[in-house]
């Protein structure tokens, strides 16, 4: 018979599996636009975008050609869509090239021509292209500073797309008068098109102050270069009242709700009460962290004898402010955050994972803890404090056992968390 510890890991694992299967790029068949009378351009970009390039090929009636670019190692095979990997979460050359190309092959769309367009998370960093007079290096540091400083996915696109030839809307300007559909799966808080992928394709409700803004509030220093671009306003991403966004539509496939649902629907089935906190919850992973502990611990501390297990499950982005020097991603902060604050209880066991199978830059999708993980790290003379104040989260659960690795995903809605009490 299956141990309590036992019983409750399998569940954790299932109800993020559910969550990863809720958002499968297999799902764009559904949502397919019909043939044009002239080509069909794919074009994309995203840890997902060559999973969904696939599944295009295997559905589309007709002929195809496009390029996509994903991430080193989120790469499927294809026959009609050639599919290019780069860098993430910094850019690269390889980005870059795939981006130029990205442009090309859709400048050249007429009116009875389709681009459609296949979108991720991820495709913010993969479609690389600097603004005119930008160099990469310029785009690199930048982007360096942002991603350590804990700004949110919104606040580093707000500055991504004004420093882009590509992103904020100029995917959708260059494929016009063809008629564009972009597939999104999204991975940011709320949905919002205009920052999945720094919204390549829509028109953009941000502005260069906006970014100039961000780069202040987080007193990040750029080169002249930059400084120059963000101050001229000729160099403002296209908005809603263009014209030649008039024939660009946008389909959400997958989103952080609905794999939060799948996960429900897992737990309801084995007789526990999910309780969905939300899918689009921000903030620094420790200060989530504190503010859950405190709830999984209210809620453990006011349940019965007999009373049926509960699970908190919630979605979003959080971030981290690196200080330290060590190894790990925000969800395995987030949970060894929590550990500290759940401080061993007996009833409460967590999960903490990015849906894309990359916790941060490393290789595990994130963690797990149980009632008895302080006790295991102070037996192996691990200090959780000590490893939290590093951002070493991945030495510390590698220590233990407890990171949780699926590799790459093929697709990204962001992280997913549940907090089972049980």
């Amino acid at each position: 018979m299956k141990t309590m510890i036992e019983h409750s890991v399998e569940l954790l694992r299932s109800m993020f599996d559910a969550a990863l299967s809720a958002a499968q790029p297999d799902q764009v068949v559904k949502h397919l636009p019909p043939p044009p009378k002239g080509r069909t351009i794919v074009v994309g970009a995203g840890k997902g975008a060559a999973a969904m390039a696939r599944v295009v090929e295997g559905a589309w009636p007709g002929e195809l050609s496009g390029l996509v670019v994903t991430r080193y190692g989120h790469s499927v095979p294809t026959e009609r869509i050639e599919v290019v990997e780069a860098g993430h979460p910094m850019p690269d050359q390889d980005g870059l090239r795939a981006a130029q190309r990205i442009l090309s092959l859709v400048d050249g769309a007429g009116e009875d021509d389709l681009v459609l367009a296949l979108i991720t998370g991820g495709g913010s960093a993969l479609l690389t292209l600097p603004a005119a007079g930008i160099s990469l290096e310029d785009t690199r540091a930048v982007s360096a500073e942002l991603l350590h400083c804990g700004a949110s996915i919104a606040e580093i696109n707000v500055v991504r797309k004004h420093l882009s030839a590509i992103k904020g809307g100029r995917l959708g300007i260059a494929a016009a008068p063809a008629e564009t559909v972009a597939l999104l799966i999204s991975d940011v808080p709320g949905d919002d098109p205009t920052v999945i992928a720094s919204g390549p394709t829509v028109a953009d409700p941000t502005t260069l102050a906006d970014a100039r803004e961000v780069l202040a509030r987080y007193r990040i220093e750029v080169s002249e270069a930059i400084a120059r671009h963000l101050n001229n306003t000729d160099n403002e991403t296209p908005k809603r009242h263009d014209r030649r966004f008039s024939r660009s539509r946008t389909v959400l496939i997958a989103t952080p709700r609905g794999s939060l649902d799948a996960a429900a629907q897992v737990a309801t089935a084995a007789g526990i009460t999910p309780v969905i906190l939300g899918d689009a919850i921000q903030g620094h992973a420790e200060d989530i962290a504190a503010v859950q502990a405190s709830l999984a611990l209210e809620i453990a501390g006011d349940r019965n004898p007999g009373t049926d297990p509960r699970v908190l499950l919630s979605g979003g982005e959080t971030s981290v402010a690196v200080m330290g020097s060590g190894r790990g991603g925000r969800n395995s902060h987030y949970l060894l955050a929590l550990a500290i604050a759940l401080n061993g209880h007996p009833d409460i066991h967590a999960i903490a994972c990015d849906t894309d199978g990359i916790d941060g830059t490393e290789d595990n999708a994130g963690a797990m803890i149980g009632p008895k993980t302080l006790e295991r790290a102070a037996d192996l003379g691990l200090d959780p404090r000590a490893y939290l104040a590093n951002n070493d989260a991945y030495t510390f659960f590698e220590r233990l056992g407890g990171l949780v690795v699926t590799g790459p995903t093929l697709t990204n809605v962001n992280d997913f968390r549940a907090i089972l009490i049980a």
